[in-house]
């Protein structure tokens, strides 16, 4: 684990709000960040997972009971309504490339964002600032069914 994730986790174990501390890291560790909040909450986890023909990544990639996460991280200050549509569509159609070749799979695109954003959902999609996403994992599981959920 690189040295700012490092800091920055222990940082927040110390009570530093996750936000403020998200904020302060580049984006490669907030991707970082993401992936560890799931390792906490027992996922089996990847990172940067790439894919051929077409050339797409899923930033990280989050799988525990039979549900694969697949979350697109946005380290970004603020998003338009208008921007987040197209990344959440982009992130459907990486979603729709990963299980084209996978059987008995239910995965859920999610975007994570640095803040929070006006929209909670685009196209059944969640949009989760990082200050919630380890309350969102918790409650995952129950709300699946108002989610976007791609099966095969």
């Amino acid at each position: 684990m690189e040295s700012k994730l490092r800091s920055a986790l222990f940082d927040i174990q110390k009570g530093v709000p996750i936000d403020q501390v998200a904020n302060n890291i580049h984006w490669k560790d907030f991707e970082g960040l993401v992936a560890e909040i799931l390792v906490s909450k027992h996922f089996e986890v990847l990172r940067n997972f790439r894919m051929k023909k077409p050339t797409m990544e899923i930033d990280v990639v989050g799988k525990r009971l039979d549900v694969t996460m697949l979350i697109d991280c946005k380290h970004w200050k603020r998003m338009s309504y208008s921007n987040l549509k197209i990344i959440v569509n982009k992130q459907i159609k990486r979603a729709e490339q990963y299980i084209q070749n996978k059987k008995n799979m239910t995965v859920v695109p999610i975007i994570v964002t640095l803040y929070k954003e006006e929209a909670s959902f685009v196209n059944g999609t969640p949009i989760i600032p990082i200050f919630q996403f380890s309350s969102f994992i918790d409650e995952f599981y129950g709300n699946l069914e108002y989610m976007n959920t791609i099966e095969k």
